[in-house]
């Protein structure tokens, strides 16, 4: 079947079209050339209308461990929000840690056509894998956890060389089928373990005697030699305390040129400054990455309202525990590999804190001058639901909406901010190009992100509107692989997206000392831990998409 998009304005960056008015030709799940005289099967007229490729959200926690343990500890937010079965969708219920299909819904009716889950326990990737295919139209991915565990904290102490360590992440990357690495909070969820309640950059971690820094640079190492697309994925240290700033500069003046993406920056933003000794060291983050062209990173804005932080950082829950609201929270081990805590959370606009935190991220997006290395996250739902991206992307394009807002915020917040003073507003294209064509680059998905002939056609067309929360909220159309999958906003066809990884080579020797310590210490069997394709049922969920890596560096 061939169709046709006629007379769209077209915003493609990653082929520099930037609001050329033209026609997108569809075949077989595809974009394919102009097709001489055959006549398409079918046309949709966009003419007055704005065309990009699907929205990619590079980091979003929608699967695995920790948001199961969320929805549990929530019961009241899935009473009270729940979607009927129809005949075209299942049930779904919740709002920051909704279901799996609810959660494809919802990503699907913006005009999301990819998400991935950035914070994957190698331990639980069998189930993450799962519960990843269980969420309908997206693609997705995930990136395992490495930086706290046993294994490699031993490697570490040990003083293995780089291939070592190289074949080590390249093992965990095919055993879990990952497409990235993150590392949360480098070495201080072990330390955490040990009765650490801090750690720095360069303090050495008890019981290993590692510091930060170093498995910062050995992991970021193990990438670039292994060519894996996506840089080390980073939760750096000290999340949420005042005085961050210094260690995230520390982080970024440290890396020797490594590629490094900096994850969730804004809640790694933070000076001490002024009487209630917090204030925004966001101009001080927007220059260093700036300056600084191996850094990217992605916000996690927070928006003012109900949601619950989950992360790996056990750590960092553990001290801000008491801020739960309502009062309950969860913090666990994770047989010797991670952690995670749970604490629900309420951001309030009246709050100094929450409101200079809004103002910092904020700050951070308008600051960094290139949209290909910014990315626009809330680092859902620690920041705030993803269904929130519409209101953002208006605060970011609309400076007297922002300042409006910026006007009902705590007054002392205001004052402590330099937001109402930045002139900026984000184009058409430089949303184009932060919430798809840099998200497809930076991840290594050629075929993504893009509208040019060959690509996947994931393709949303959007009705211009001076309101650009409205514009983005309900698109007109949504093409998942070439299929229409929800128009103005409502879903009208399910299909199930790809799951995507990077498979790098290693040395199998690594597996004999592996499997001495998964026999020695580790609650499950090697051959079980590792994740198969095979594993899967053959019903259409569980399509494996594998990537190249880059040219291998020397080490």
């Amino acid at each position: 079947m061939l169709i046709r998009l006629k007379g769209g304005r077209v915003y493609d960056p990653a082929n520099k079209i930037n609001g050329k008015i033209g026609d997108i030709y569809v075949r077989n799940g595809r974009v394919v050339s102009r097709p001489g005289t055959e006549k398409p099967d079918q046309v949709y007229d966009l003419s007055g209308k704005i065309v990009m490729a699907g929205a990619i959200d590079l980091h979003s926690h929608i699967a695995g461990g920790k948001l199961n343990i969320a929805r549990i500890l929530l019961p009241e937010e899935h009473r009270d929000m729940v979607e009927d079965r129809t005949r075209l969708k299942r049930s779904g219920s919740g709002e920051p840690t909704m279901t799996s299909f609810t959660t494809g819904y919802r990503y699907a009716e913006m005009g999301y056509t990819a998400a991935f889950e950035p914070a994957m326990v190698p331990v639980n990737a069998r189930q993450c894998h799962l519960e990843m295919a269980d969420i309908p139209i997206i693609d997705k991915g995930c990136y395992a956890m490495i930086g706290n565990d046993d294994f490699f904290l031993r490697m570490l102490a040990a003083k293995k060389d780089k291939k070592a360590i190289r074949d080590y992440v390249a093992w965990m990357m095919n055993a879990t089928g990952a497409l990235g690495v993150k590392v949360v909070n480098p070495g201080g969820i072990s330390a955490f373990k040990f009765n650490g309640r801090k750690l720095d950059l360069d303090e050495k971690t008890p019981h290993y005697g590692v510091t930060p820094r170093e498995v910062l640079l050995s992991l970021a190492g193990a990438l670039e030699g292994l060519g894996v697309p996506h840089p080390l994925h980073v939760h750096g240290c000290n999340l949420g305390v005042p005085g961050n700033v210094e260690t995230t500069l520390d982080t970024i003046a440290g890396t020797g040129g490594l590629p490094m993406h900096l994850t969730h920056i804004q809640f790694h933003s933070y000076g001490a400054e002024g009487d209630r000794k917090f204030s925004s060291g966001a101009a001080r983050i927007a220059e260093a990455i700036n300056k600084n062209k191996n850094i990217t990173a992605d916000v996690g804005q927070i928006m003012f309202g109900q949601t619950v932080t989950a992360s790996g950082d056990t750590m960092a829950q553990h001290a801000h525990s008491h801020l739960a609201n309502p009062k309950k929270w969860v913090c666990m081990d994770i047989d010797c590999q991670a952690g995670c805590g749970l604490v629900p959370f309420r951001y309030r606009d009246k709050d100094f804190v929450n409101a200079l935190q809004w103002a910092i991220g904020l700050e951070t997006f308008l600051l960094v001058d290139d949209p290909w290395r910014i990315f626009l996250t809330t680092d859902h739902p620690n920041g705030a639901p993803f269904t929130s991206y519409p209101h953002l992307i208006r605060l970011l394009m609309d400076r007297s909406f922002r300042n409006d807002m910026l006007a009902t915020v705590n007054k002392h917040a205001r004052v402590a901010s330099n937001l109402g003073a930045i002139k900026r507003e984000y184009s058409l294209n430089e949303i184009a190009i932060m919430t798809r064509a840099a998200p497809a680059r930076i991840l290594g998905l050629k075929d993504r992100g893009h509208l040019a002939v060959g690509a996947a056609a994931d393709i949303t067309v959007y009705s211009e509107h001076a309101n650009k929360e409205k514009m983005f909220s309900k698109p007109d159309y949504v093409f998942k692989d070439g299929q229409l999958v929800a128009r103005n906003g409502r879903i009208v066809d399910v299909v199930w997206g790809t799951t995507h990884v990077v498979r790098p080579e290693y040395d199998s020797a690594i597996e004999r000392p592996l499997k001495t310590f998964f026999n020695d210490y580790q609650g499950i069997a090697l051959d079980n831990f590792v994740v198969r394709e095979g594993d899967f049922p053959e019903d259409g969920r569980y399509r494996f998409k594998a990537h190249p890596t880059k040219k291998r560096r020397a080490a």
